[in-house]
């Protein structure tokens, strides 16, 4: 491990405010700490309240929790300071008080004084703050080099042709309107972090590398669970997969986040219906709903769970998603496509069923990066986006069902885990030296002026 530069180096990690931004933003945090760096992980105390309880105590004195308030908004209580439970058009205003906040967050880095600092892409603007204090600054994209490779082609190329045609947008998804866009500032380090690997998409980085003229920087893809003491619903749930045949059991989810409108619901229900398979259906409704078997029991079909009976299990709110994927009965994942959950599916050897939600964020992208790896089989929809029941029942007999298909995916999902994790250790480790070797060369500079 590269550990002679990183005695003393304090870093201060600054993820958008999102369950899925904080989360690889932590694992890579815990990764660094491991090799000799101070960590402070710089959020507001909503989010921070959710990443305290995910820090195991070996981490407790060299990774800190630093309070970034948001400006008090009548529509944006405190608990609103998240884009967890946050209504979707409450976003750009979420964004917008980020923004608001760039005076806390310069007194935030006066403060801590660290060597560097690492933001997350969806926050370029903090990079001149930390220019102005002479602190360099690194971006740090919690996604694929896909999306970044995709939209980056047409920013620094517009009206060239992008080169790998098994990236694309269905007319749908570019139809649909983007909540934000996010500037691009040249402020910084020309490096950016990726949580990915080159074994997952290293044409992709090496094209984002020569059109960005920046270096890239895979994280290695990290992962360091936490085992929970087990609740009443997990023990059952996996109790129920154990009685299920090996690969006979699909994994239904789409994210922390995104919740189905009625319409999704009941295409969901009848397509898991139709295809005759094992199922665990993970469902979601806004936070503070009461009354959650009846807003269940609203939402999908009459007679729905009846019908089902043992064949699946409907799950509100939280499932244990990396036991559940760990179990040898499951052999399908119906994912919405975020790219940690897809990280997840491939590092336990389980083939992903893509259902992408979020037309604007990455999922779409990370969707057609993961069929053309051949782990993935993409469920269609019609002209319009919409959801179809019988299209979600085909793909899923497809891979349940059919030998030669889910033998493929399972082949293809191990190979490339096995890849992935035979790259952690070194892609890591190169972060560390490039951190280093900015720190040294940014006190060097300090050092003659």
């Amino acid at each position: 491990m590269a550990e002679q530069h990183t005695t003393n180096l304090r870093l201060l990690m600054f993820p958008y405010l999102a369950y899925g931004h904080l989360t690889p933003f932590l694992e890579v945090a815990k990764k660094l700490s491991d090799r000799g760096f101070s960590i402070d992980l710089c959020s507001t105390p909503i989010n921070l309240s959710f990443t305290k309880k995910k820090i195991p105590h070996k981490y407790s004195s060299s990774i800190h929790l630093v309070e970034f308030h948001l400006p008090d908004l009548p529509e944006l209580p405190p608990h609103h300071h998240t884009t967890n439970g946050l209504p979707v058009h409450l976003q750009s205003t979420l964004y917008k008080a980020i923004i608001m906040a760039k005076p806390q967050f310069y007194q935030i880095l006066k403060d801590q004084k660290p060597d560097v600092l690492i933001h997350d892409i969806m926050q370029p603007w903090a990079a001149g703050v930390a220019s102005s204090l002479n602190i360099p600054a690194i971006k740090f994209c919690i996604a694929s080099s896909a999306m970044c490779c995709y939209f980056g082609h047409f920013y620094y190329k517009p009206g060239v042709e992008f080169p790998f045609p098994a990236l694309y947008l269905k007319d749908y998804e570019k139809a649909i309107e983007r909540p934000y866009e996010v500037e691009v500032e040249e402020e910084g380090e020309r490096i950016m972090m990726l949580n990915s690997s080159r074994a997952i998409d290293a044409k992709y980085m090496d094209y984002l590398s020569e059109i960005g003229k920046a270096k890239i920087l895979p994280t290695g893809v990290e992962f360091q669970y936490l085992e929970d003491a087990g609740d009443v619903v997990e023990t059952e749930l996996i109790k129920w997969l154990g009685k299920n045949k090996e690969h006979s059991t699909v994994y239904v989810s789409f994210g922390s986040e995104y919740l189905l409108t009625k319409e999704e619901m009941e295409e969901v229900a009848y397509g898991l219906e139709l295809s005759n398979v094992h199922f665990i259906w993970v469902v979601r409704f806004p936070r503070g709903e009461e009354q959650v078997v009846n807003k269940l029991e609203e939402a999908i079909p009459q007679g729905f769970l009846e019908r089902i009976g043992e064949r699946g299990r409907i799950v509100e709110g939280w499932a244990p998603q990396a036991r559940i994927l760990k179990h040898q009965s499951i052999g399908a994942f119906v994912t919405h496509c975020g790219w940690n959950s897809i990280l997840e599916s491939i590092e336990f050897g389980v083939p992903i069923i893509a259902l992408p939600m979020n037309f604007y964020s990455d999922q779409p992208m990370s969707a057609r990066l993961i069929v053309e790896k051949g782990v993935a089989m993409e469920i269609a929809r019609d002209g319009n986006g919409k959801l179809l029941r019988g299209n979600i029942a085909e793909v899923i007999r497809d891979v349940i069902f059919g030998e030669q298909i889910g033998e493929d995916l399972r082949r293809k999902v191990k190979s490339l885990g096995e890849n992935i994790g035979l790259l952690r250790e070194k892609e890591m480790d190169e972060v560390v030296e490039v951190i280093a070797q900015i720190c040294d060369k940014n006190q060097s500079k300090n050092a003659f002026t």
